[in-house]
């Protein structure tokens, strides 16, 4: 059975019109985006790969500590699943759905560009597995099958919705056109926006938040691990999502808490992994600095640029080693290119076996998009 959410009856203020909301930014910038529109090296929604834009907010007060660009507009890439997330939390919560319901996947769900689960056509996964697929792995696929599921089998509805609540919580800039973040012209957000949507999935749905927090989970046979790297050098982060495509560049929104203070940060359009993880602890360090909190060291120091974690299988058990490997992304993984049967599996009375952080298996495989 497919869900076709109800929208929230929204105050008519929230439906102006895209075209007459500016962006400021410096004049420097301004002269620059006209300069290459000229050329033809830009148009209308210009965007800036390896310029970034930033954010930093108190998640409980909704006081600025930072910004930087934080109403350009810029593509979201798998940010955009941030409000695929709400709006299935959403629907938890109202009982519309529940986490063990079973989400048909369709053959356009299957063809999504990766990074993605692999799953094939006429069959199904679980609500609960759609959600681990987009937390951990950035699944294109289960992000689209999801967003069917609850747009009445209709991806281009479930875009609107998406458009609509964004509206609704304040999200003035942002448009979506699809459920997974792949790119798409009329697609984009800011900085400020997303940081408003991370604020509102940690406010509004705290019985779901834990789920950005999992470093990965089984899913039929296989290890899933999570992307964000934050998670593993930032002391207190405990989500949410990465993002990359090649016009949008490095994007990342982390949340750390640190005694009584939550921060959300928010770095988009970063030059590569290394750069977009630099910034956000920086960001994040002067705001805890800001808000009176000490200083804490990393976890683990980050990767230079080209250096990938890795666990190798020696002797039967794990040793950590460092791999050298290309620049690609680290969140972006190709599905197998083999077809896979997909039966339920049951571990321990449950379909889904979520697993804890040192016996993840980080094996990464070329791709394009997450």
């Amino acid at each position: 059975m497919q869900v076709a959410l109800e929208p929230e009856t929204l105050p008519a203020t929230m439906f102006r019109s895209e075209a007459v909301r500016q962006m400021r930014f410096p004049f420097q910038k301004a002269f620059l985006l006209c300069a290459m529109t000229a050329m033809g090296l830009g148009s209308a929604k210009a965007q800036y790969a390896g310029h970034i834009s930033s954010y930093v907010m108190d998640a409980r007060t909704g006081a600025v500590l930072s910004a930087t660009d934080a109403e350009l507009q810029r593509y979201p890439a798998s940010l955009t699943k941030l409000m695929t997330l709400y709006l299935t939390f959403r629907a938890l919560e109202a009982h519309q759905i529940t986490l063990d319901e079973q989400v048909p996947v369709s053959i356009h769900a299957s063809v999504q560009a990766p990074s993605k689960l692999g799953l094939v056509p006429g069959t199904r996964l679980t609500v609960e597995q759609g959600i681990l697929g987009l937390v951990t792995k950035s699944a294109n696929d289960a992000a689209c099958a999801l967003g069917e599921f609850l747009g009445g089998g209709d991806e281009v509805r479930f875009a609107q919705l998406m458009t609509q609540q964004a509206r609704a919580l304040g999200m003035t800039n942002t448009t979506f056109r699809n459920a997974s973040g792949l790119p798409d012209p009329d697609q984009v957000t800011t900085a400020h926006d997303l940081a408003l949507l991370s604020q509102h999935l940690i406010s509004d749905f705290p019985q779901y938040y834990h789920y950005f927090n999992v470093p990965s989970f089984y899913f039929h046979r296989r290890m899933v691990p999570n992307h964000d790297p934050m998670l593993k050098i930032y002391a207190g982060a405990d989500g949410l999502k990465t993002g990359y495509t090649d016009l949008a560049g490095h994007n990342l929104i982390t949340s750390a808490q640190r005694g009584n203070v939550r921060l959300i940060g928010v770095v988009m359009g970063a030059p590569n992994n290394t750069r977009r993880s630099m910034e956000m602890v920086s960001l994040l360090d002067k705001g805890f600095a800001d808000e009176g909190v000490a200083p804490q060291p990393l976890l683990h120091p980050v990767a230079p640029s080209g250096v990938l974690m890795a666990s190798a299988r020696r002797r039967g058990h794990f040793r950590h080693s460092v791999l050298l490997a290309s620049s690609r992304p680290m969140e972006v993984a190709d599905a197998p290119t083999a077809p896979r049967r997909y039966g339920r599996i049951s571990h321990h009375g449950a379909a889904v076996r979520m697993v804890s952080a040192r016996h993840v298996v980080a094996h990464k495989k070329r791709s394009r998009h997450s």
